[in-house]
């Protein structure tokens, strides 16, 4: 099953800061999620590199756009790199492939009758790169806002093209109503269905005063509005308007990865040009929210600005990754401090998840010969915890396909809880001397919930949980925590820049066979065995190895600690 997803395009004429961190390792953890859910999954993110800001910021630094576009649309990528991020394609604004697509899509919208000529007179913010009526505007101290994002704008007047936007205010407000999942969260939808019922202009889509931008095909003195110019960079990563076949694989995407503040772009300007084009629209569009540093907007001028990298370097990726979901609900706005992070990391990480793993496997290292132990009969309360642990993907699959990343990772988090509560319940150390076999039961199903868990938040934190599963005898698949896309994911497309990938196919299995089977615990999904799929056929670190419990007697390495609680550091 194919699936595609993007983040928007970041406008990369400043730094990148925790903010574009929170949106590229949210589409990273659904991409991973999905390639070890058997998807074949196309992922594509880059910047936007057009645009009067663009052109103001290059010439405040004395070199041409493209100059600063090169240099800053590689710290973008390499950062992404850093955080994780596992894109197919970076695409780039300036790329040859998204000129042609976006000069095609231009052309569809003329055929339609919704591009014509006329003049523009209104305000202007070049930070937003939006046009704003008189209303939508105050002044606050001599300086006239956008009342919606506080930024300043200038009274422009010049000829423009404008799309005649006002035509599907009706086709909009239909499509709110009868796909109500087209924008995520509700709280969104609701915003974006009240905006349009209050009324459309027509949208002004080229620009006369500067010329760094896509040309208007047949008057180039015009140059493309940046949104029309910047929102087709999801059409040419997939392919549009040349490659077909590579179109009907990917087209319509499956969901954009966006922030709220460009909700109106996306879920309004968007489906219109597309419903212009007679192009399909995507699935979905969901907008997560803000992120605070310690409850204040992160700004140059108050000197907050956070660059993701530095909490990398000070508490580790995974550590970050999981913070951002484990402490916020994606989609809303989130305050964060260090000390919280360090409490998520020394309570959840080290405590609930590490110190369960290790002190099962400690256990086992010195009482079943570091071997998976063979398990006897299990009870009520053995299968219970089990079932629970099983019926997690299910669950993470319904949250993660509509973006609820935070409720993803708290299902994964409540069977750890529990299975804490079970461990310290049932006293494993106590059974040694009065029932050993019985302890041996309670550490299998221990373990056996960690690794269901542990194969589950591969995509929130890929190196943490393959450490874990290296503790547990766990075969390295072939998939990487989700990194690896198929070949076919990521071919065509002049420009694009692609990870490394390999062929997914056959890996090396988990043999969860006949001693499992001999002791009574049948795999967890019967469904593997009707249709003759055997455990050696399955990536041991994909989400169809959950059904193959662990194999008793399998070796176990020398535990360690995979989660070191957090010390501060007093020099």
């Amino acid at each position: 099953m194919g699936y595609y997803l993007t983040t928007a395009i970041a406008y990369p004429n400043g730094a990148i800061h925790i903010g574009h961190a929170y949106e590229y390792i949210a589409a990273d953890t659904i991409a991973r999620f999905k390639r070890l859910d058997n998807h074949e999954v196309f992922f594509a993110t880059g910047t936007d590199e057009h645009g009067l800001k663009m052109l103001q910021a290059a010439n405040k630094l004395g070199i041409t756009p493209k100059e600063l576009a090169d240099d800053n649309a590689k710290n973008f990528r390499d950062t992404q790199l850093a955080l994780g991020s596992t894109f197919d394609r970076f695409i780039r604004t300036t790329d040859e492939d998204h000129y042609e697509a976006s000069k095609a899509i231009w052309r569809k919208l003329e055929e339609a009758g919704d591009i014509y000529l006329d003049t523009y007179a209104g305000w202007y913010s070049v930070r937003d790169e939006a046009f704003y009526t008189q209303d939508e505007t105050e002044v606050v101290e001599g300086v006239r806002l956008s009342m919606e994002t506080r930024t300043e704008v200038t009274w422009t007047e010049e000829e423009s093209y404008f799309f005649r936007l006002s035509k599907y205010q009706d086709k909009l407000l239909e499509l709110y109503k009868n796909h109500p999942e087209f924008i995520g969260p509700d709280s969104r939808r609701n915003e974006v269905a009240s905006f349009v019922a209050s009324g459309l202009k027509d949208l002004s889509v080229s620009r006369t005063t500067f010329d760094w931008g896509v040309p208007v095909p047949g008057n180039e003195k015009h140059v493309m509005y940046v949104w029309i110019d910047a929102l087709t960079n999801y059409l040419t990563a997939a392919g549009y308007p040349d490659d077909q076949e590579r179109l009907n694989k990917w087209w319509p995407a499956d969901v954009h990865i966006i922030g709220k503040d460009i909700i109106r772009f996306h879920s309004v300007y968007w489906p219109a040009f597309l419903m212009s084009a007679g192009i399909e629209l995507p699935k979905r569009v969901h907008a997560h929210g803000f992120l605070f540093n310690a409850g204040e907007k992160m700004s140059k001028s108050v000197g907050n600005v956070v660059d993701p990298i530095d909490l990398v370097d000070a508490f580790g990726l995974d550590t970050l990754r999981f913070f951002l979901f484990r402490e916020f609900s994606y989609g809303n706005d989130g305050s964060y401090t260090k000390d919280s992070i360090i409490t998520r990391k020394n309570s959840d990480l080290a405590n609930e998840y590490g110190n369960l793993a290790q002190r099962s496997l400690s256990m086992i290292a010195k009482n079943c010969d570091a071997q998976v132990p063979q398990p006897g009969a299990l009870t009520e309360v053995d299968e219970t915890l089990l079932a629970l642990a099983r019926a997690v993907p299910d669950t993470a699959r319904r949250h993660v396909d509509t973006q609820a990343l935070h409720l993803y990772v708290e299902a994964c988090w409540k069977v750890l809880s529990e299975a804490n509560r079970y461990f310290s319940a049932q006293e494993p150390w106590k059974l040694k001397k009065t029932d050993p076999d019985r302890m041996a039961t309670v550490l299998w199903v221990t373990i056996e919930v960690v690794r269901i868990i542990s194969i589950l938040i591969q995509p929130v934190m890929p190196t943490s949980a393959g450490k874990i599963l290296d503790l547990l005898g766990v075969p390295a698949g072939i998939g990487e925590a989700g990194a690896k896309v198929l070949p076919s994911a990521i071919e065509g497309g002049s420009g694009a820049e692609a990870m490394e990938s390999v062929t997914v196919g056959a890996g090396v299995g988990i043999a969860a066979g006949a001693a499992v089977a001999g002791a009574g615990i049948a795999p967890a999904a019967a469904e593997s065995a009707e249709t003759g799929v055997s455990a050696a056929e399955v990536d041991p670190r994909s989400f169809a190895a959950i059904d193959y419990p662990l194999e008793p007697g399998t070796p176990l390495p020398k535990p360690e600690p995979v989660f070191p609680k957090f010390v501060e550091d007093d020099e």
